[in-house]
């Protein structure tokens, strides 16, 4: 008897899993269009801010979203200030869970 329930259990648990994860996180999966674009707005939200500054330095740096809110900026900054600049416009936009930048300060020739 014992057996028999313990099987019982073991399959209907098998069979729910699957459900249960994907209701928890739904986005997970990245081919997923509510995801793409999710990430999509965050990255637009911070490259207008970046384009409303009207600094030149400011159009070469490069905005990523991932899933998570996590902004990533690249490319180059004439000065620390305007790589400070953009990074504070980033955190300071909705959505945006945190900023990582690997923003390289390069002056023009």
């Amino acid at each position: 008897m014992k057996t028999q329930l313990a099987t019982i259990c073991l399959a209907i648990g098998t069979l729910v899993t699957p459900f249960a994860v994907r209701a928890a996180d739904s986005d997970a999966d990245r081919k997923s269009p509510t995801a793409f674009v999710k990430d999509s707005v965050i990255t637009t939200k911070v490259k207008a801010k970046l384009a409303g500054e009207k600094m030149s330095s400011l159009a070469k740096i490069h905005v990523d979203t991932d899933r998570d809110g996590i902004v990533a900026l690249s490319g180059n900054a004439r000065t620390q200030e305007d790589a400070d600049k953009a990074v504070a416009i980033a955190r300071a936009t909705e959505g945006v869970t945190s900023v990582r930048s690997t923003i390289q300060i390069k002056k023009d020739d």
